[in-house]
């Protein structure tokens, strides 16, 4: 598997981006939201991958996040849904969104993706809804570079310590998705745990 792909950014247009790794060029497929934080061509550039691969089609496609590229591999576990329209699913909505949407059973926005009619999103819900239960999904638009995601660094902490402090891991969860709808620059374990109590309490 070709877990990531690191190198010059030579070409992107809203469905790929083409990177060279050493001379060797990958032309991957990208969602909407991943495209839009893209850096300008022959700047350098980390994607997380899944590399797609059946008898009659081979493709690799990118995400700016591993919560991304999860989201995309637990959507093609649903029956009948390939990549396209788990990438379309990226296309139109954060990953968050994406689950909060599965998770509450919000059926007619599901419908709203390209591709999803109300049969696919009864299955997204059914089958989706206990695998993304779990999931980190912090939504980050800064724009892509190699280094780590130090707001998804301080969800992960303040997560963990949240559960040491006695919160169930759902109720954690939900109040740091809370805190983070409605200040998105926070990049701090500790006032996210802070913030992530007080909402509790509300």
């Amino acid at each position: 598997m070709i877990d990531y792909v690191s190198g010059t950014l030579v070409d992107k247009t809203p469905e790929s981006a083409l990177v060279d790794v050493n001379g060797l060029g990958y032309r991957v497929y990208v969602p909407t939201s991943t495209y839009k934080r893209l850096p300008d061509t022959d700047e350098e550039v980390t994607l997380h991958t899944y590399h797609y691969l059946r008898e009659d089609d081979e493709s690799l496609y990118g995400f700016a996040t591993k919560a991304e590229r999860t989201v995309f591999e637990t959507m093609t576990g649903v029956s009948r849904v390939g990549p396209k329209l788990a990438l379309s699913a990226l296309s139109s909505m954060r990953p968050s969104e994406l689950r909060d949407h599965v998770m509450e059973g919000d059926k007619s926005r599901l419908t709203q993706i390209s591709g999803v009619g109300t049969k696919t999103a009864d299955r997204l819900i059914v089958e989706l809804r206990d695998r993304l239960a779990d999931l980190d999904v912090l939504d980050d638009t800064s724009p892509l570079s190699g280094g780590t995601d130090a707001r998804a660094d301080a969800r992960a902490d303040a997560l963990e310590a949240l559960t040491e402090l006695g919160l169930s891991k759902a109720d954690a969860e939900r109040s740091i998705r809370q805190v983070l709808r409605d200040n998105a620059g926070i990049q701090s374990a500790d006032e996210l745990v802070r913030r992530a109590l007080k909402a509790d309490q509300e």
